[in-house]
């Protein structure tokens, strides 16, 4: 066979693979999740550095963010609507939810996406007179590839006692069981793996972390234990293709916690 020949069927045979290789990959079915709790943009300096948080999200270059611990319009974040801000920093779309009226302003959830909302629910979850309202920030989204999902931020109580954070999470599966469309759930659930408010989640949803290898998200300069999640439903239409903690210990108190995903055909 003369060289001009051979060099033809090795870019034949190249171009045969690339295709296939493109075809069996859909790029457009993976997306990257974060949850990330802001401690409401004051830094671990106790500063109001919103640059610093966007960094890190930005670096992580994900297609949705749960974020927690956010400030519309507060006296102590100099009157700022963080979500909108942060949102300006990445180029992606934000929303935020309030859980509570708080300092001449707002406190709740955020969510930043790569995608435009069809629709979007802000469900009040349960809690005891005198503890911190919270709620579950619900988006549903397309995808590149045209499927339709679900996204959901929250954050659970933080006191030592779980009265609050397992109502919340028994309505949490109360609220979303019925969802049509694939769904994820990322936020600061302030609870261990094989806790109750956990062990009730897992009824319904499927954690992104390995039991065998649980990666610590908090506290960001030491982390010793697990509070951030991501968890999906229904099982079969996700498939984890890695997990990360990522260790700012500036930008908050917390790691945050990233996850690419996989949506799969029914």
């Amino acid at each position: 066979m003369k060289k001009n020949q051979a060099l033809f069927f090795l870019s034949i045979l190249f171009t045969v693979q690339t295709a296939w290789s493109q075809i069996s990959i859909d790029s457009s079915k993976i997306i990257k999740v974060l949850s990330f709790n802001i401690l409401h943009g004051a830094t671990t300096k106790g500063d109001l550095n919103l640059d610093v948080i966007a960094k890190v999200i930005i670096d992580a270059n994900p297609d949705f963010v749960a974020l927690q611990e956010v400030d519309y319009k507060t006296n102590r974040s100099k009157k700022y609507d963080l979500v909108t801000e942060l949102g300006w920093r990445t180029k992606m779309s934000p929303l935020f939810a309030r859980a509570m009226y708080y300092d001449s302003g707002e406190y709740g959830e955020g969510i930043l996406s790569e995608y435009t909302f069809i629709r979007s629910r802000n469900v009040a979850l349960p809690y005891t007179p005198g503890n911190e309202p919270r709620s579950a920030l619900e988006i549903t989204t397309v995808l590149p590839s045209g499927d339709t999902i679900v996204f959901i931020g929250t954050h659970l109580d933080h006191l030592e006692n779980e009265t609050d954070r397992v109502a919340q999470a028994k309505k949490i599966n109360e609220a979303f069981s019925s969802n049509k469309y694939p769904t994820l759930l990322a936020g600061d659930l302030n609870a261990i793996p094989g806790s109750t408010p956990i062990n009730i989640l897992e009824k319904m949803w499927t954690p992104a972390y390995n039991i065998k290898m649980v990666m610590p998200t908090f506290p960001s300069n030491n982390p010793k234990k697990k509070i951030d999640y991501v968890m999906y439903y229904p099982k079969n239409r996700w498939k984890i293709l890695k997990t990360e903690v990522i260790q700012d210990s500036v930008a908050s108190d917390h790691c945050a916690y990233l996850v690419t995903i996989e949506l799969i055909d029914n």
